[in-house]
């Protein structure tokens, strides 16, 4: 299946839930991650949404929380499920992926929030074509003359999605095809550096991205990983490349020099984001940072690649 038949395949099954049907799954009453991780378990795994989670999703009272200061240099700009993040430095801001209508008015009122003007805003790094993380795109793109990144690929699929979401309850825009990334590229503003890796795998046109983020003197390596479900799965093709992005990935946390130890991740929920902001709230001087978390970032890695696996044998027996 090439990359636009997947991201039709996807859209239109996630503009199905969202449009409204009856609702009868149980949903999150609040940002647990472990709540919501066990409500979107069977989605990651299948693409098969209850339709009340699909609502959930959409709901602004349930998704509206407070902005917060990650690091000295990175800001929580996101939503309860999906995550955005904003990279202040020496010349502007950089931004990462784009949330969704209907809060893409709330991305912009939470980056003025932390005290940046949305117009210094020099790149959007965008993670994957799916709505929840390009689909604010234009809302940023009428406040700012910022560049907007995606992989070739990811740039396809985003297209092919909003295009077929077009007459449907939950139509969204995809902005015109703007800078092209590859891997190994870097983008510097200012004093900080940001890694383009093409990871494969929840799309075939993810893209993940690595910097460096300030905690006081201290300086670490922090990577966002742009794909985690298995929920846009078509074939055995696929889940291998996904089982090689992770693979490699883990290798960049086990590098002796400069490794990863920071995940900031699309969605809260799959590392206990939530929890650990709350932490870092109450937390004291001297206390250890508690989103620098090599070993909790390795041990999500490998459950990753074993989910990936299960479900590779699924492709296979199916003839995928």
């Amino acid at each position: 299946m090439t990359p636009s038949h997947l991201a039709l395949a996807t859209v239109t099954l996630l503009l199905a839930v969202l449009a409204g049907r009856p609702a009868g799954a149980q949903v999150p009453t609040d940002c647990d991650s472990t709540k919501i991780t066990a409500a979107f378990e069977g989605f990651l795994r299948t693409g098969k949404m209850p339709p009340a989670l699909g609502q959930w999703l959409v709901d602004p009272k349930a998704q509206t929380v407070e902005p917060y200061r990650a690091f000295d240099n990175v800001y929580y700009v996101g939503v309860c499920w999906v995550s955005a993040w904003l990279i202040t430095t020496s010349d502007g801001a950089v931004l990462i992926d784009t949330l969704h209508d209907p809060f893409g008015d709330l991305l912009i009122a939470n980056i003025r929030k932390v005290g940046v003007d949305p117009a210094s805003i020099k790149y959007v790094l965008m993670t994957h074509g799916h709505f929840d993380h390009v689909g604010g795109a234009y809302k940023v793109k009428s406040l700012t003359n910022a560049r907007f990144a995606m992989t070739e690929k990811g740039w396809a699929e985003a297209m092919t999605s909003a295009q077929a979401s077009q007459g449907t309850p939950r139509r969204w825009t995809m902005i015109a095809k703007d800078l092209v990334v590859k891997d190994g590229d870097v983008i510097t503003v200012g004093d900080t550096t940001f890694g383009v890796y093409e990871t494969p795998g929840h799309t075939f046109g993810t893209a993940s991205y690595s910097f460096h983020v300030r905690d006081g003197a201290d300086s670490y390596h922090a990577f966002t990983v742009g794909g985690l479900g298995l929920n846009a799965i078509q074939s055995s093709q696929q889940v291998e490349a996904y089982i090689a992005s992770v693979t490699r990935i883990a290798e960049l946390v086990r590098q002796p020099t400069d490794p990863i130890t920071v995940h900031l991740t699309t969605h809260p929920s799959s590392n206990g984001l939530t929890e650990a902001a709350q932490r870092l709230k109450s937390r004291r001087p001297g206390e250890p940072h508690p989103l620098v978390d090599p070993a909790g970032f390795t041990s999500q890695l490998e459950m990753l690649r074993k989910d990936a696996e299960e479900r590779l044998v699924i492709e296979k027996n199916a003839g995928r």
